[in-house]
């Protein structure tokens, strides 16, 4: 079932295959976890598709192939198991198999995901690909980040951007696919990402992610330890708890600012605006940088405790207070 956030994205790539417009290469600007993958996966079958009047239909061989990732024309590239990067090798030996004749005398089609992890090099060699395709391919680029891309290879792609669905279609899709549960809760520790959650324990995650921000408010006070809960925490889920801490973060951030009135005192202020107990607004932007860079960092060696303890520390420096 198309996710019905999608919907949008689907129909204009009907359009176009139904046209015969698909483009050379297709930019999928994704939220993490919102679908990305999917409709870059649903694109290459609705280009693989030998029932093109209803394509993709699901039934056919070529459709088929591409669930069982068995199609020759289909070519995927991710970052291997030893590096977070895609490699010039992986892009030059993608360009080759894209320069062969098709085996079903249709499109070739090349994934590439997630995209914004292309070295330089890498990047350099797939430029080539993009200003010369071999005719009939379609070659999926899956992003978060375009900015980590060069201008070069951005200019030369047909962008198509995803954002993230509300919680009222999350949860329903998450209800669909997975069945009941208390998925609201789930994205509540993994931030507005169904694709992610659907793989998620739907009772261990809320669980995790209650007792993650009762800790963080209590830091926050002055009724927790930084150090205890540091240690805790970096043998216990640290990847999940740290989500958990940015999403909390952005949620103090949104729900301080979301009020009638705020826009202008926060254009000339350097803190939140009054009525309630506020953190330094800079402050918790740096705290939240700071969480995030942890996070993409922990299979990097490092001391884990004392990273989370430093953060942890960072909140506790920053109790809110009311002002006058």
């Amino acid at each position: 079932m198309t996710p019905k956030w999608l919907n949008p994205a689907v129909s204009s790539l009907r359009a176009a295959h139904d046209a015969d417009r698909m483009p050379h290469a297709l930019m999928i600007h994704d939220s993490p976890g919102a679908g990305g993958d999917w409709l870059a996966n649903w694109a290459a079958t609705l280009a693989l598709c030998t029932n093109k009047a209803e394509a993709p239909c699901g039934r056919c061989d070529g459709c088929k192939r591409v669930a069982n990732q068995q199609h020759p024309d289909f070519t995927q590239v991710i970052p291997t198991e030893d590096s977070k990067q895609l490699r010039i090798e992986q892009v030059r030996e993608l360009a080759a198999e894209l320069a062969l004749t098709s085996h079903q005398g249709g499109y070739k089609v090349g994934l590439l995901s997630p995209a914004d992890s292309l070295n330089r090099f890498a990047a350099n060699a797939l430029l080539k690909t993009l200003e010369e395709p071999p005719p009939r391919t379609l070659l999926i680029l899956v992003v978060t980040q375009p900015s980590r891309l060069p201008a070069t290879v951005l200019s030369r792609c047909q962008r198509l951007r995803i954002t993230a669905p509300t919680r009222v279609e999350a949860v329903e899709w998450l209800q669909s696919a997975r069945g009941a549960g208390d998925w609201s809760g789930v994205l509540d520790v993994l931030g507005e990402a169904p694709f992610l959650a659907a793989d998620a324990d739907p009772k261990a995650i809320p669980a995790l992610g209650h007792e993650t921000r009762r800790t963080l408010e209590e830091i926050e006070t002055g009724a927790a330890d930084p150090v205890a809960t540091a240690e805790r925490w970096s043998r216990s889920e640290p990847a999940l708890r740290l989500r958990c801490f940015e999403n909390w973060l952005t949620d103090r951030i949104r729900r301080h600012i979301a009020g009638p009135g705020n826009s202008v005192e926060l254009q000339a202020a350097t803190h939140l605006p009054r009525t309630a107990p506020v953190l330094n607004i800079r402050g918790l932007f740096e705290l939240a940088d700071g969480v995030r860079d942890l996070r993409s960092s922990l299979d990097v060696p490092i001391n884990r405790s004392l990273a989370l303890e430093m953060l942890l520390r960072r909140l506790a420096s920053q109790r809110p207070s009311l002002r006058n």
